[in-house]
């Protein structure tokens, strides 16, 4: 695909990753002066879950990529990773801060006390760690300094960043798991597709190519 068309497959992408926040906002403004009720009897349990289900989805989607790249051929599509992967994380930054701020109330001893006492937020604050490293190195000043090999080995870290994500949702719900069983099966799925291309490059390696 040429350059122009990426170029503006991105920017496409770039405002589809914006919707969500866009309509939280909208929900937001048109709740306060209009009495709307868009967000619910309880806006921040509304917020706090939106935000978390659009971590996991470009997640997932960040994840997504590099199967949908070797199945189709389709090599640009390495391209739109990193992009989507910072929308991950500026998603979960959106969710940590409500917590942190709507939730908590900035109350540094609540939020630790409920760091240590309930598993599920132990589990989510992990995997929102996690991807600090994962976003702060998402950079080509960073894969020069660190080396392609180790910035490949840090960058792994989004695999168990998704699954503490996953073990958070679930632990969260007390009734109806379907949402975070969908996100299990989904990452499941993921994982399952990059173990088998790794047992099979090894079992039938490429052949070189005689120069």
């Amino acid at each position: 695909m040429k350059n122009k068309y990426i170029i503006a497959f991105k920017v496409v992408i770039h405002l589809a990753c914006l919707v969500p926040v866009a309509r939280l906002s909208f929900y937001f403004y048109s709740d306060y002066y209009f009495d709307t009720r868009h967000l619910g009897t309880n806006p921040i349990e509304f917020i706090t879950h939106s935000t978390g289900d659009w971590t996991m989805i470009f997640l997932l989607i960040t994840l997504s990529v590099t199967p949908l790249r070797r199945l189709s051929g389709l090599q640009w599509l390495g391209r739109l990773r990193r992009m989507i992967g910072l929308y991950a994380f500026f998603y979960a930054c959106l969710h940590f801060t409500t917590y942190l701020w709507l939730d908590q109330e900035f109350n540094t001893a609540s939020m630790i006390k409920d760091i240590a006492k309930r598993p599920f937020i132990t589990a989510g604050f992990t995997s929102f760690v996690l991807m600090v490293p994962l976003a702060l190195t998402s950079n080509k000043a960073a894969l020069r300094l660190l080396t392609g090999k180790r910035w490949q080995q840090l960058h792994r870290l989004i695999y168990v960043s998704a699954i503490a994500g996953v073990v958070h949702y679930w632990w969260l719900v007390k009734a109806d798991i379907t949402q975070p069983a969908i996100y299990a099966s989904i990452l499941a799925a993921l994982l399952a597709f990059r173990l088998l291309a790794k047992l099979w490059s090894r079992r039938w390696p490429r052949p070189a190519v005689e120069s």
